[in-house]
C-alpha cells in the first residue's frame, strides 16, 4: 500500500510539473485569454445568443482531453448533448461556460485547482490540467 501512494504522489508530481508548463506555453499562443484564477479560454467561434449565469442549467456538446491529447470524454462521440447545472461542475467549467454567449464554441485549458485537483477521478489522473472543446447549445433557467 506504502508503495502505491508513492507511486501515486509521484504521478500527481510530475502531472502538477507536465500542466503547469504545458499552461505557460498555451498562454502564450495566439488569442489564449487568462483569467484572473488561472483559467485560459479560446474563442473558436463567437454565438449571438444570451450568457448563462451560475444557477442556469445548460446544455452544450463537448469533448474532453488531457494533455497529453487523450479523449477522456466526449458528448460529440456519443451524439448527445449534456445538460448540467453551472454551480453542479468543476470550477472552470462554471466559469469558462459563463462566458460563452449560445451558439459559442470555446476551447478551455483549464488548470488542476480548478478541476479535479491532487485526487483526479475516474480517467483523469492527480493534478491533471484538462482541455474542452465546448459548443453552448442552449440556456435553461432555474425556475
Amino acid at each position: 500500500r506504502a508503495e502505491q501512494e508513492k507511486q501515486v504522489k509521484a504521478m500527481s508530481e510530475r502531472n502538477l510539473e507536465a500542466g503547469e508548463a504545458f499552461l505557460v506555453e498555451n498562454a502564450k499562443k495566439e488569442g489564449v485569454i487568462v483569467t484572473d484564477s488561472g483559467l485560459q479560454y479560446k474563442v473558436i467561434s463567437e454565438g449571438t445568443g444570451p450568457q448563462p449565469i451560475a444557477s442556469d442549467t445548460v446544455e452544450v456538446h463537448y469533448e474532453g482531453r488531457l494533455i497529453s491529447g487523450d479523449i477522456f470524454d466526449s458528448s460529440i462521440a456519443r451524439g448527445e448533448p449534456v445538460s448540467f447545472p453551472l454551480n453542479g461542475v468543476i470550477p472552470g467549467w462554471s466559469e469558462g461556460v459563463q462566458l460563452m454567449r449560445v451558439g459559442s464554441k470555446f476551447q478551455f485549458s483549464i488548470p488542476a485547482q480548478l478541476a479535479y485537483g491532487s485526487s483526479g477521478t475516474g480517467p483523469i489522473p492527480p493534478n491533471s490540467v484538462l482541455i474542452f472543446e465546448v459548443e453552448l447549445l442552449q440556456i435553461n433557467p432555474e425556475n
